[in-house]
C-alpha cells in the first residue's frame, strides 16, 4: 500500500456513539470519516507515546528520581 492509498473499512457503532460523532462532525463542518480518521491518528500517537513510556519505566538502567529532590532542584 502506498502512503496515499486508502482502504475502505466498515464497522458498526452504538447509537449514542454515532449521535456523538454526527454532532462533532456538524460542529466542525467535517465528515464522519474525517472525524474518525483524526480520532484514530490521535489514538495511535497516544498509544505510541504510552508504549515508549512503559518501556522506559521497565528499563532497569533508567534511574529512579526522588520527587522531593527533583522539586527542590526546580525551585532553586
Amino acid at each position: 500500500m502506498t502512503p496515499d492509498s486508502k482502504d475502505r473499512i466498515t464497522f458498526h457503532l452504538p447509537a449514542p456513539l454515532l449521535e456523538g460523532l454526527d454532532s462533532v462532525a456538524r460542529c466542525h463542518s467535517r465528515s464522519r470519516a474525517e472525524i474518525i480518521r483524526q480520532a484514530i491518528e490521535c489514538y495511535l500517537e497516544d498509544f505510541e507515546d504510552l508504549t515508549v513510556a512503559s518501556e522506559r519505566l521497565r528499563d532497569p538502567r533508567d534511574p529512579v528520581l526522588d520527587w522531593d529532590q527533583v522539586r527542590g532542584g526546580l525551585l532553586r
